[in-house]
């Protein structure tokens, strides 16, 4: 945890108040989380989707 806070200090996020930091690291945590999940949907169901280019 120690790593973690250091980061921060040293980051831009170090001048920003603890609402913005916190309000910062949960936007990131949710990008991260919905990457992930649309990773793993795309590997399970990646093989049955049917997917067409063209105008």
């Amino acid at each position: 945890m120690d790593v973690i806070n250091e980061i921060i200090q040293k980051s831009a996020l170090g001048v920003l108040s603890n609402g913005y930091k916190s309000l910062v690291l949960i936007l990131f945590s949710t990008i991260v989380t919905t990457l992930v999940v649309m990773l793993v949907l795309l590997l399970k169901y990646g093989p049955h989707i049917n997917v067409q280019f063209g105008y």
